[in-house]
């Protein structure tokens, strides 16, 4: 038997004990981060081999039994959430650690069995470590860097975040637009996905992804081009580039941005850890905005888990004839709103007073003409000439009036006069930035 410190990790020194009484440990409140006091040490069971006093190693249990599960635990498994909200980081890593302990409750002894052999393999302090080496740091939440959004995701809730880049996480997720689509996506999805990525970057706010081929790298691009901030959210370790050839801008946006995982480092992706890193985007941010996605599309995933959350869902149509916008037109017709640009990105996530500017086409001389010249205008015969009192009569305006409109539409080069009679001048009508006197 060995003796453990005062949160219960073996130490490796011996301890006596009396044959035949029971070793167990007094069970124990989670210690929060002002508990000073040094319980006196008690007789454990034996403990997986490899678990070393976290305050040995510098680290604070919490922190310790957080970053152990994160490579015990699967991400999104809402049963783990529930023992994490009733038992507590500490006292669950130990009762999965514990092959004596009793297990947690609600899940099969199979279930437990394969934990049992992660968390047998866990080596939490090596992997705080590791993140610290590569100048990064892993949060929890009550950290003041951690997204209060992230609890909107209730027992799913990530466990914790290991995070690279020196940005505030926290920070930049309260100014965030998701940008997800298609893999393989067209040069129309690819443009799109860099435009609206450098325009949402240009107007300060940060540009979430997957760091994936097709629309997420290109969205990464746009808000790495426009110098601004962009966050890309891994399915596998923050030390591990995947796709591989997204390596060199995984590195970019660790410098530039931030690179954020729920797994540890040297973790690997999985299917179902794509899936569940869908979630974390869609919390994370404002609004998910949907470029280029078939029917069956993981970008769909995000753009439903986002309109769960109750966050503003987007999509930006493509055309009726491509598979690839299929997925988009889908959601639009739900509960999903147009979107064509940056502009009204913001208009919908951002505070009041971000309008997107009106659309307008181009303004021609007649939009400038007062109402009653626009009717005198209008009711000159497309083809030969009339008189004045005939075009009076057909404008239903007095003869007086429909003389001064003429004259005054004789000066802007609209009508020229033939006698007694007007006509419509024949030319290519100007557009805004013409003069207004005449051609």
């Amino acid at each position: 038997m060995t003796s453990t410190d005062a949160w219960g990790f073996a130490t490796g020194e011996p301890v006596t004990t009396t044959p035949g009484r029971s070793q167990e440990p007094a069970p124990t409140a989670e210690p929060g981060p002002a508990t000073h006091t040094t319980p006196e040490p008690r007789p454990a069971r034996p403990v997986a081999a490899g678990r070393r006093s976290a305050r040995r190693e510098g680290h604070e249990p919490q922190r310790t039994a957080r970053a152990a599960l994160t490579r015990i635990l699967e991400p999104g498994d809402e049963t783990a959430g529930r023992w994490m909200r009733e038992m507590g980081p500490v006292a669950l890593w130990h009762a999965l650690s514990d092959d004596a302990a009793d297990p947690p409750t609600g899940t099969t002894p199979a279930k437990i069995a394969g934990l049992r052999l992660r968390a047998a393999r866990a080596r939490p302090t090596a992997d705080l470590d590791a993140i610290t080496e590569l100048g990064g740091r892993f949060l929890c939440p009550g950290d003041d860097e951690w997204p209060g959004q992230l609890d909107d995701l209730g027992d799913a809730r990530p466990i914790g975040l290991w995070v690279r880049g020196t940005a505030n996480l926290r920070l930049w997720a309260l100014r965030s637009v998701a940008v997800v689509g298609a893999r393989a996506c067209t040069d129309y999805g690819a443009h799109l996905a860099a435009t609206l990525g450098a325009g949402l970057a240009d107007r300060g706010w940060a540009v979430v992804s997957g760091a994936a081929y097709g629309v997420d790298g290109a969205a990464h691009r746009g808000a790495l081009a426009a110098d601004g901030a962009t966050i890309a959210v891994m399915a596998c370790g923050v030390d591990h580039a995947y796709p591989r050839g997204h390596s060199e801008l995984i590195g970019r946006i660790a410098e530039q941005g931030l690179v954020v995982a729920e797994l540890p480092p040297g973790d690997h992706p999985t299917r179902s850890r794509f899936i569940q890193r869908n979630r974390v985007i869609a919390a994370l941010t404002r609004g998910t905005v949907v470029v280029e996605a078939e029917v069956r599309s993981g970008s769909l995933v995000t753009a439903r888990q986002a309109l769960a959350l109750g966050r503003f869902t987007m999509g930006m149509p493509g055309p009726v004839t491509s598979s690839l916008s299929a997925g988009v037109h889908q959601l639009l017709r739900g509960e999903a709103a147009v979107i064509t640009g940056a502009d009204e990105v913001i208009e919908l996530v951002g505070s009041i007073g971000d309008l997107a500017p009106e659309q307008r086409g181009p303004t021609r001389i007649r939009d400038l003409l007062d109402p009653v010249a626009t009717r005198v205008l209008e009711a000159l015969p497309a083809r030969g000439s009339t008189d004045t009192g005939r075009l009076a009569e057909e404008a239903a305006m007095p003869r007086e009036v429909t003389q001064r409109k003429l004259f005054e539409l004789l000066s802007l080069g609209f009508v020229q006069r033939c006698g007694d009679h007007w006509e419509l001048v024949r030319r290519a009508e100007r557009t805004e930035g013409s003069r207004r006197g005449g051609p």
